[in-house]
Parts: C-alpha cells; structure tokens; sequence
C-alpha cells in the first residue's frame, strides 16, 4: 500500500524593488508609501510567473493562462495623441486635490485610498482569482490550510455578486449562531458584503480567537438577520467516513454496508496521507465500492491535490498547466494505486478547483463515474506572493486542463449522471445524490459480477 508524500510547494517571492516615486504635498510620507505599493504590484503583475502553485484557492466567483496586466494609456498633452507610458505623478497629484480639496475631509482615510489603488488595479483585470490582502488578514490566512485556522467555521462561495454559506461546520460558532446553509452573507461589521471576492469575504470575516463578528444575512426564506459570532480556534477535518444523517442509507432508508463512505471537505496538507490510511481501513471491512463526496469542496493546495488523485491511478496525465506564456506543465501519475475498488465521485454546483481535478481526471481515465450536478468552474491555478508591507497577493499564474485537455475554467465538470433535486426532496432532506450514488455503484459491481 502506497503512502504518498507530502510535497513542498514553491517558495514564495517577494516584489521587486520599487523606484521611489515623486511627491506633491499633503501627507508626503503616506502618499509616497502609496505609490511605493502600487508600484510594487504593478511590477509583480508584469513578472514573468513561472513558479508552480502555491494554493488552488475557494472559488471566486478557487482556476487559461494568467492575464498580463494591462498597459494603462493617459490621455497626452496633445490633443487625440496617447501615450503607453505611465506616469504614476498624477496618481501622487490627485491624491493631493482630494486632500487640499474635497468638500467631505473626514471621508479622506490614507489608509483607504491606499487599499482603494491597490484594488482597483486588480479590478481592472477582471479576474476573481486575483487579489490584494492586507498585511493583517493575510497574517491570519497563512494557517489556512494546514488544516487549523481561527475564525466562525464555515465554507461560503460566490454566486454572481454575493457571498453565500455554502455549510457551517458541525459544532463550529458559526452553527451555534444560527448560520445556515445558502445564507446570503449582506454585511461584515456594517460594510456591505456585495461584490465581494471569496477571498475577501473568507479573510476579513476570520480573526483573532476570542474577537466578534457581525454578519448581516438573508435566509433562503428571505428574512434577514444580523448574527453576533465569536470566533474560535476551527480545527477542521479535511475527510471523514461519516455521511450526512450519520450513517449511509440507499433510497429505501435501509442501512448500506457493502459500500465504502469518504467525504474530502477541502485538500490540506494532511490530506493525502490521512485518505490513503482511510482507504486501507475500508478495504479492511470488506467494502465492495467507494463513495468519494466532494459535494462543498472548495479546492485547496495544488500539490496535495494531485497526490490525492494519483492514489487512484497507476498511470497517465492527472493535470496540464498552461502559464501565460503558452508553456505547458503536466503532472503524471505514478505506478502503485492504493485500491482497485470502483468509484463514485458525487459532486454539486459548490464543487471547486481541486475537487474538480480530481473528479475530472479519475472520470477521463474511467477510473471514476461522476454523480451529480456541473462542477462550478474554476480551472486556475493561483500563486501567493509576499509584499514588503506584509500583506500579499493572491495571482492568477496558470489555468488548469484536464488530461483530455478540456476546458474546466467557466465551464465546470459534467457528470455522467445528473442529478436534479426536487423541492420535494429538500422538503424530505432526502439526499438524492447519495441514493443516486448507491445505485450506480451497486450496478456497476453487479455487471462485473456478471461478467
């Protein structure tokens, strides 16, 4: 039985150094630490970014090669005439005007203005994935995925301009709140929440342990609440053999105990190695079949990801990366599977970046049917970059394709046999996709019985 290793990601670079820019007046200092900063960035836009992934992050909106950033054009002295330089002076003067000028001063927060320019050059790019933390949230998110973190305990996504729950884990503040699944996420701390990132959303709502935040939601039933939730020390399991309802049941209510049950909530650097000793231990029972839900799934480190995937496979391509250069990486798999039992991968609409890697390349190497909804669509792989002012950047660098060279970004993951919840089944809390699960499955075991 193969244990995979844990693999090391690339090592995170720094910003280039930036020129100093020029000043006008006002706060001097802050206005220079401004243009610093957005020079940095801009010169981390147009670097070539050749490192292999840091992180496949939650959906945005996770993961085609990486936009350059755009050439801004100011209009010329002359008149009709443009120019391909940029000349960040004019940044430094209008900041001046709304300082010496704007008729509401109290509004004129540095601090603001700063993160303001450094958003709207992401902005511009028109990329979900990619995105500036500040120094404290990103303080806080590097424990993100070793499987710890402090925050409510809850996974959201993006659907169209909102942040939506997508589960609270059980036990977490955020259950204990009242948080529900689907809850439309209004306001943080009395900011509105529209048009957030995921990114955003999930680092201004985590914390210190101990600290208070307010979020104001809209349930599926359309009322609208404003939630006091502590936050708290979230350790969270990346699997677990435990089904929703506690115990696995096939459409008629009957227990079910001829087929194995592993839910991956997200790939975490434990991930690899606590699945393949999960897999020996179903094996051990006796199991004719393996359920892998991914139904949630927001992604997680890249590496970890493809090790998971090549637990299945003793051969072929599990990943191609494409950078923005048109250069291609391909990850394959390595001999030595862990079992050879049939698979059924079940996934939903909140099925992100690594899950549908792994779904995508087990499905292609028919190695795995998949059951359930399309896949939401994020085929790209994003990268983390430090900045001097301890915040960072979180970069588009490469989109992602399948091992038949499909297209996941936008597009998502079809199953091979859909599956479409009724209001009558939410009603029930049947868990269709399951049911369905346990029926393909049980099929495909007795055919090869048969044969």
């Amino acid at each position: 039985m193969r244990h995979p290793g844990c693999g090391g990601r690339t090592a995170i670079a720094s910003p280039p150094d930036a020129p100093p820019p020029a000043s006008s007046g006002g706060s001097t200092a802050i206005r220079n630490a401004l243009l610093g900063a957005v020079v940095a960035v801009i010169g981390i836009l147009l670097i070539s970014a050749g490192f292999l992934v840091a992180l496949v992050l939650d959906p945005g909106g996770d993961e085609t090669a990486s936009t350059p950033a755009a050439t801004a054009t100011p209009a010329a002295a002359s008149a009709g005439a443009q120019s391909t330089e940029v000349d960040f002076d004019v940044l430094d003067e209008i900041l001046g005007i709304l300082e010496s000028d704007f008729v509401e001063p109290d509004r004129i927060n540095d601090v603001q203005l700063y993160e303001g320019a450094i958003n709207g050059l992401f902005n511009s790019l028109n990329d979900p994935h990619s995105t500036y933390i500040d120094p404290t949230t990103y303080a806080i998110s590097r424990t993100d995925l070793s499987g710890t973190f402090q925050g409510i305990g809850a996974t959201v996504s993006r659907q169209e301009d909102h942040i939506v729950i997508v589960r609270p884990f059980e036990g977490s503040p955020a259950q204990q709140s009242g948080v529900q699944p689907g809850d439309v996420i209004l306001e943080v701390n009395g900011e509105s929440a529209v048009g957030w990132t995921v990114d955003r959303a999930v680092l201004t709502i985590r914390g210190p342990r101990g600290t208070t935040v307010t979020l104001k939601v809209r349930h599926s039933d359309g009322t609208e609440e404003v939630i006091d939730i502590v936050r708290d020390r979230i350790e969270v399991d990346s699997i677990s053999r435990v089904p929703p309802g506690g115990v696995l049941r096939d459409a008629d209510g009957n227990e079910v105990t001829d087929l194995g049950y592993i839910r991956i909530a997200q790939f975490t650097e434990r991930t690899p190695r606590e699945l393949s000793d999960m897999i020996e231990s179903i094996e051990e029972g006796g199991v004719q079949g393996l359920i892998i839900d991914v139904r949630g799934n927001p992604g997680g480190l890249l590496t970890e990801t493809v090790e998971v995937t090549d637990l299945f496979l003793d051969e072929g391509v599990i990943i191609v990366q494409v950078d923005r250069d048109g250069n291609e990486r391909i990850a394959e798999a390595r001999p030595g599977q862990v079992t050879e039992l049939p698979i059924v991968i079940v996934q939903d609409e909140q099925s992100a970046s690594g899950s549908e890697l792994l779904a995508v390349a087990l499905q292609e190497h028919g190695r795995a049917t998949i059951v359930g909804a399309r896949s939401f669509g994020k085929g790209t792989v994003n990268s983390v970059r430090e900045l001097s002012d301890g915040g960072a950047v979180y970069i588009s660098i490469a989109r992602y394709l399948s091992p038949d060279r499909n297209q996941i970004e936008g597009l998502g993951v079809t199953p091979d046999v859909p599956v479409e919840l009724t209001p009558e089944d939410i009603e029930e809390q049947r868990d269709v996709f399951i049911h369905r699960a346990i029926d393909v499955l049980r099929g495909q075991i007795e055919s090869a019985a048969g044969n």
